[in-house]
C-alpha cells in the first residue's frame, strides 16, 4: 500500500461518550496528575488546577492523552493532537446519537469491517 501516491500521514477520529460516576474521583485524579508533571509551569499549574476543580470535562481532559492512544504502535509515531471535552446530555436510544452519521466524509472509509472505501 505504500506507493509514492500514498501519504504516510493518517487522520484518526475518535469519539468517546463518557457516563462519570464519580467527580469528584476524576478530580482528584486530574490533581494528582498535575501534581505529578514536573515540567508544568507554576503559574499554568495553577491555571490547570483551577480548571479541573471547577470543571469535570476539564479533568477528563487533562487526564486523556492521545500520546497513550498510540505511544505503544508499532511503526507510528504521533505528529499533532488535539482534543476537548464538554458536558452534554445523551440519550443512547436516541436516534440523534448515530455514531456512524459522520462516516461518510470523503475519508475513504465506508462502515465495512475490511475499513476499505
Amino acid at each position: 500500500m505504500s506507493t509514492p501516491e500514498t501519504s504516510r500521514f493518517v487522520r484518526l477520529r475518535v469519539e468517546l461518550v463518557l457516563e462519570v460516576e464519580d467527580d469528584d474521583k476524576v478530580t482528584q485524579a486530574a490533581l494528582r496528575r498535575i501534581a505529578e508533571d514536573p515540567e508544568l509551569p507554576g503559574e499554568e499549574r495553577t491555571r490547570a488546577e483551577t480548571a479541573v476543580t471547577e470543571d469535570t470535562a476539564e479533568a477528563l481532559a487533562y487526564l486523556v492523552d492521545p500520546f497513550d492512544l498510540v505511544s505503544e504502535v508499532p511503526g507510528v509515531e504521533l505528529q499533532q493532537a488535539s482534543w476537548s471535552s464538554e458536558r452534554i446530555s445523551y440519550d443512547p436510544d436516541s436516534p440523534d446519537w448515530d455514531l456512524d452519521e459522520d462516516d461518510d466524509d470523503g475519508d475513504g472509509y465506508d462502515g465495512d469491517d475490511d475499513g476499505i472505501g
